[in-house]
């Protein structure tokens, strides 16, 4: 296979942006080099979230990351959500767009949960001719996140990371690789992670998520309520010495800690990164982590004395 770059350049390390961090980003200005944002949050224009985000996405490179697309659905396409997600592109303008290789609906009925396929030839053509469907009217390649998974299919005739990969060349998209969900599913399915880092084209892969799990033992939960553990840290080192510096961030969708939590647990993404790759110069390019406490503490205090002008 040629080693022709396809994807995006390398953004650096990157947060979720969420609501319980707007106020901080805007008044703090905190060195992240990106923040990941949930389309389906954004798709009514005005309001408060639509102000945040525009201001947020005046300041720092945006991507967008969407859970409503059904890709893997027999479902029509749902092109008026296509149009709400383009519209939005079209105002914020991302550095891409991702989705998840699932199904979410049936019937026009949506489960609200992203539930795996059946690994097979024929849903390899079917969510490719429906990816390829989806790109055409955006205009632009689009990114699919592994899920994690619970069940498997009598039907399936593959490995999950065939499949993921069938579907990325058929359909000539990128991949978002969410190392917590390998794990997620490794641990639920007794396979070796390992095997699916290295089934998967390094030059598709756009984007890596991290989180954090609930452990019940027997089976883990994909739940994005705790910090990133060793074992998932353990595998996004693996996933580094794979596919070289991939732009990283850190999924938080519950038990949402203050900004400066985050920060410091995207600090340990970096550092992993430093030490495994230490002469890729992409990770220079990263000005996250870079700013110093006195810098941070400046412009807090500029920050603070301009909102007790404003009250005064």
């Amino acid at each position: 296979m040629p080693n022709t770059v396809i994807t995006e350049d390398f953004l650096g390390f990157g947060l979720g942006l969420r609501t319980d961090h707007f106020e901080h980003i805007l008044q703090h200005q905190p060195d992240i080099d990106w923040f990941e944002v949930l389309s389906e949050n954004y798709l009514v224009a005005g309001g408060k979230p639509r102000y945040y985000l525009q201001a947020i996405a005046e300041q720092y490179p945006v991507v967008m990351h969407g859970v409503s697309m059904s890709i893997g659905s027999t479902d029509p396409i749902d092109m008026d959500y296509l149009k709400a997600l383009k519209k939005l592109s079209n105002d914020i303008q991302p550095k891409w767009i991702s989705d998840h290789i699932c199904w979410t609906s049936i019937h026009g009925v949506n489960s609200h949960d992203l539930l795996p396929l059946p690994y097979t030839e024929e849903t390899v053509k079917h969510v490719a001719e429906r990816v390829r469907i989806v790109q055409d009217f955006l205009g632009r390649r689009i990114l699919l996140e592994n899920v994690s998974s619970y069940l498997s299919y009598q039907d399936s005739t593959m490995d999950e990371w065939d499949f993921l990969s069938q579907v990325a060349e058929a359909a000539d998209c990128l991949v978002l690789l969410d190392i917590n969900n390998i794990y997620v599913s490794a641990r639920n399915h007794h396979f070796n992670p390992l095997d699916y880092l290295k089934k998967i084209d390094p030059r598709r892969v756009q984007q890596f998520h991290l989180a954090g799990h609930s452990d019940f033992g027997d089976y883990v939960i994909d739940t994005h309520d705790h910090d990133v553990p060793p074992s998932v840290w353990t595998l996004y080192q693996a996933a580094l010495e794979r596919f070289g510096a991939v732009s990283t961030m850190i999924e938080r969708d519950a038990n949402i800690p203050d900004f400066p939590a985050l920060y410091n647990e995207l600090l340990e993404a970096k550092h992993i990164a430093q030490l495994t790759l230490p002469d890729d110069p992409a990770l220079a390019r990263s000005q996250f982590g870079t700013r110093s406490l006195d810098d941070l503490n400046q412009l807090i205090n500029t920050n603070h004395s301009s909102s007790q002008k404003v009250r005064a």
